[in-house]
């Protein structure tokens, strides 16, 4: 492992989850970033379209089109945001609650597979280094001095 680098460890990691997850819920009718939608309206109720593309890191218009699909399905309603008039909230509708029930036990059962054969201090303990890993990469980036890399970096 030691050629191997952690940000593309982490990235197949991710990519597998998905794959795995979108190959157990296909029979749901519903695409794999719909589904990513709707597991982030669920966690965060009135939420707004720009932070939900944010948070699916995608553009603001793929969002809104993914969320008219959502809303004709009748998973997913917009509200008008009481504080900006401009902006839409968006809810889950009592519809949807079968399908994320079904997402979340496809999701919980992905996990429980992933995490076979990992005793629970090494699960704790790759919790505890991408969490620091991820607060790293939110925290704001230092500044370049000119001309020279950052600690840790070199030119190639």
């Amino acid at each position: 492992m030691d050629n191997q680098h952690i940000a593309f460890v982490i990235s197949d990691v991710a990519r597998l989850f998905r794959r795995r997850f979108d190959e157990r819920t296909r029979s749901l009718g519903i695409t794999g970033p719909q589904m990513r939608a709707l597991v982030a309206i669920m966690r965060f109720p009135g939420i707004n379209q720009g932070a939900l593309a944010d948070r699916l890191d995608v553009e603001p218009i793929t969002t809104c089109r993914m969320v008219d699909r959502l809303e004709q399905a009748g998973l997913v309603e917009r509200r008008r945001d009481p504080l900006d008039r401009r902006a839409w909230q968006l809810y889950l509708t009592e519809a949807a609650e079968p399908v994320t029930e079904k997402l979340q036990a496809i999701g919980q059962t992905v996990l429980t597979e992933s995490l076979d054969g990992i005793a629970p201090e090494e699960r704790d303990a790759t919790l505890a280094l991408l969490d620091r890993i991820r607060t790293n990469l939110t925290a704001p980036a230092p500044q370049d001095r000119a001309g020279e890399p950052r600690k840790g970096m070199t030119h190639g």
